[in-house]
């Protein structure tokens, strides 16, 4: 059920992939791919072993088929960021329908790529979501607007009644909104800056983040602009 790819030595300093993936020959043509890239892969065939690799071990970026026969993906995706809501998931996939992508990013997936698909933009969407965010300087490692207290470097929010600890993309978006007090931001600013594409605007994605953020926030913290996007009042 388990095979791991060849290691370049030099994989361990540049990222960690788990491919999770029911079908040998797809699994065997991304991990020599990424292989050769110099990644560290492992290779879990099907969805349980999948799930159970990467709760037990740590993993920069968890490559994710969706059509599986013992475990559908969208449920290994549920489960592994209910666990590890800071995992980054690419989900590749045939099921490319709008309504199964939208889906996945409303359940925190980083990225959603389409099979079949070229060699050289899954090597690139992998640098991309592999690519740490730049360290916060100074002025944003502890960014404060009215009650609201953000540490970024912890990933904790804290208005008033003690620090309460964010998922990795919940925090990027309220550091988003905090450096941007009281100016309006769009939903499709918010997608760019936050999840990195423009992947299409009418997806309700940050409005499923906005929710999941306000209800860690005090009232009335974000501000819908009706046809516009959100403002932090602070």
């Amino acid at each position: 059920m388990f095979a791991s790819a060849a290691r370049n030595p030099r994989s361990e300093a540049i990222g960690r992939i788990l491919v999770i993936e029911d079908e040998p020959s797809v699994a065997r043509f991304v991990g020599r791919a990424l292989s050769g890239h110099g990644l560290g892969v492992e290779v879990a065939l099907g969805g349980e072993r999948g799930l159970d690799l990467a709760c037990e071990r740590d993993y920069d970026l968890v490559l994710l088929d969706l059509r599986m026969p013992d475990v559908n993906g969208l449920v290994v995706l549920r489960q592994l960021l209910r666990w590890r809501p800071e995992q980054r998931v690419l989900v590749l996939s045939a099921a490319a329908d709008v309504e199964t992508r939208v889906r996945c990013l409303e359940q925190g997936a980083a990225d959603f790529l389409a099979k079949p698909f070229e060699l050289a933009e899954l090597i690139a969407r992998v640098d991309a979501r592999l690519r740490r965010v730049a360290p916060a300087g100074d002025s944003e490692r502890e960014l404060r607007v009215g009650r609201l207290a953000l540490n970024v470097a912890r990933r904790t929010v804290d208005a008033g009644d003690g620090p309460i600890t964010l998922p990795e993309r919940e925090c990027a978006l309220l550091r988003h909104l905090m450096l941007r007090a009281r100016t309006p931001c769009t939903r499709g600013q918010l997608l760019a800056a936050i999840w990195g594409t423009t992947f299409d605007p009418g997806t309700n994605v940050v409005d499923v983040y906005v929710h999941r953020l306000r209800e860690k926030l005090p009232p009335n913290a974000i501000a819908t602009i009706r046809g516009v996007g959100y403002v932090l009042d602070g």
